[in-house]
């Protein structure tokens, strides 16, 4: 019996992953133009994706079609066998193709090949065998051949089925760059789980409306040191009719009391800052954290249409609320 200890089981994982990493990591090296040809006859068909595969590279073909249909390229796995006994009526000559298989040769996926091309449905090979059979039937061919399987004496297929796998993954997010599908489209596409629910969220969902520090330019910094320690660091700045005109933060206030004792009488349109980042209630509350972070501020001011400010977003609440 091959030995069973806790070490030995562990280095055997190890290899299987550095295997197959190894495997991925040669297919990204020799991804050229065929892939770019096979991006673009699939964002080109104005119908659905047919995905296509027989045994293990039918369900990598399932997961594929799943993943494309998730990001914004209508996909359906559709099984050879079944589709020369009915299921071939999903198939409309508006569709694109992509099927999978390891050899190019399985028996089972020639009967779907010969349907597509009488419908001059265009085909997208993944397979392992550029001169195999299928190879040779498809209009763009993957190269998704490996030097060996992570699986002793090859008994199952494991690092081509990871590889083929990747190569479905790198062209659904490929599609999803060509077509522009943004974040809202993605969550209006998941609407039952904790990801649709946050990606949805809005700067609405969030923001404080009520006691929404603000004070005019005119005002002494005494006011605003106050604002700032009971409103949570941020102050918007407003004209008489409402519209933001800056922004006094704790940050400003730290920087002020660095140069100078004498600050409190200073009026804050001495002190803020004039070009403020804000945000409006309709804006994803991802976007807003985006911001957040990248200008290294805790707080937006919120804006109607125009620039009155109707509310202020805190990072720390689009946090609790799993926008970030």
């Amino acid at each position: 019996m091959s030995r069973t200890e806790p070490i030995d089981l562990v280095e055997r994982g190890r290899r299987v992953l550095a295997l197959e990493a190894a495997a991925i990591r040669r297919v990204a090296e020799r991804l050229g133009p065929p892939f770019a040809a096979a991006v673009r006859l699939l964002a080109a068909a104005p119908g659905r994706l047919i995905v296509s595969g027989v045994g293990k590279s039918g369900l990598i073909a399932r997961k594929i079609a799943a993943t494309l249909t998730s990001t914004g390229t209508p996909a359906s796995f559709l099984h050879p066998v079944d589709s020369l006994h009915g299921d071939l009526g999903i198939v409309d000559r508006d569709d694109a193709a992509l099927l999978l298989s390891k050899s190019g040769a399985s028996d089972e996926l020639f009967g779907l090949v010969g349907q597509l091309k009488r419908l001059g449905v265009p085909i997208v090979a993944i397979t392992g065998d550029g001169e195999s059979i299928l190879a040779r039937q498809a209009d763009v061919v993957l190269d998704a051949s490996v030097t060996e399987e992570a699986c002793p004496e090859t008994l199952a297929p494991t690092a081509s089925t990871t590889v083929a796998l990747a190569l479905g993954d790198a062209l659904a997010v490929a599609l999803l760059e060509v077509k522009g599908f943004r974040r809202d489209q993605f969550a209006a596409l998941h609407p039952g789980g904790a990801l649709g629910r946050n990606l949805l969220l809005r700067v609405a969902d969030v923001m404080l409306t009520a006691d929404v520090p603000t004070l005019l330019p005119d005002r002494p910094m005494r006011e605003c040191v106050v604002l700032l320690a009971e409103k949570r660091g941020t102050v918007a700045i407003v004209d008489a009719g409402g519209d933001l005109v800056g922004v006094v933060t704790a940050g400003d206030l730290t920087r002020l009391m660095e140069k100078t004792n004498h600050f409190l009488d200073l009026p804050v349109g001495q002190v803020m800052t004039k070009t403020p980042k804000a945000t409006t209630p309709e804006e994803l509350a991802g976007a807003a954290v985006r911001v957040m972070e990248q200008h290294g501020i805790m707080a937006l001011p919120v804006l109607d249409g125009g620039r009155k400010v109707v509310g202020m977003v805190h990072l720390h609440d689009l946090m609790k609320a799993g926008a970030a």
